[in-house]
């Protein structure tokens, strides 16, 4: 089977409007696919981040024809079905290009820096396959009823309805999230495992993705302010 293999920029050092739009022109002049950007609030591991989804939406309006999406967002840091009107949202103001990218959260001190519970893994995995039946119903424009063990949803249809359902993206590292991004109608991509305490390590890329619309090009040499991927 056909896959495309496509070339992206993961925006990690930009610090600034200026460098964010920047940095999305020049991905767009030198043929990168899309722009990611990751989701902390804390300065480590990556140094100090731009919130992704205002960003993406600025990066939108800089751009014309680059894909752009979050690598990955943090399920816990959001109820899906407001997430699920942000998606929506961005999908709309930049014509299509947005890409959801999903994880269920691995960085212990992030949490504990917020007051946050950062709960046993399997609690934070169920949380998130239960947000990704509920995005994409919301984002597929269905009127959505959902009853579950962390979120309940009663009759609610998101606005803008989308075109088109953004792609979603889930970052997996284990057996059970590569099994819950191939259940789900998703793209899939390796990210770092979790930890006892809540660190990472690194884990071999081993799931698959779904072919992409997108052209496969790219540069050797990613524009200032991103990191290839």
């Amino acid at each position: 089977m056909h896959r495309n293999f496509r070339f992206g920029v993961v925006g990690e050092s930009i610090r600034s409007g200026a460098d964010l739009a920047d940095t999305a022109r020049r991905a767009e002049e030198l043929g990168y696919d899309v722009l990611t950007l990751r989701d902390h609030f804390v300065t480590e591991p990556f140094g100090d981040q731009l919130a992704p989804m205002v960003a993406l939406a600025s990066a939108a309006s800089a751009t014309s024809t680059l894909r752009l999406g979050t690598m990955v967002l943090s399920n816990d840091f959001r109820h899906p079905v407001m997430l699920a009107k942000e998606a929506a949202t961005l999908a709309h103001l930049s014509g299509g290009r947005f890409e959801l990218g999903l994880g269920a959260s691995w960085l212990r001190e992030e949490y504990e820096a917020a007051g946050m519970p950062f709960d046993r893994p399997g609690t934070r995995v169920g949380r998130l396959a239960e947000s990704l039946r509920i995005l994409r119903s919301l984002l597929s424009g269905e009127k959505t009823t959902f009853a579950g063990e962390h979120y309940t949803v009663d009759g609610l249809t998101v606005f803008p309805r989308p075109e088109r359902r953004p792609p979603l993206v889930v970052g997996a590292g284990s057996r059970r999230m590569l099994g819950i991004a191939a259940a789900t109608p998703t793209r899939s991509g390796s990210s770092p495992a979790p930890c006892p305490r809540g660190r990472s390590r690194t884990r071999s890329p081993s799931a698959s993705r779904t072919p992409s619309p997108a052209r496969s090009t790219g540069s050797a040499r990613p524009p200032k302010g991103g990191t290839s991927s």
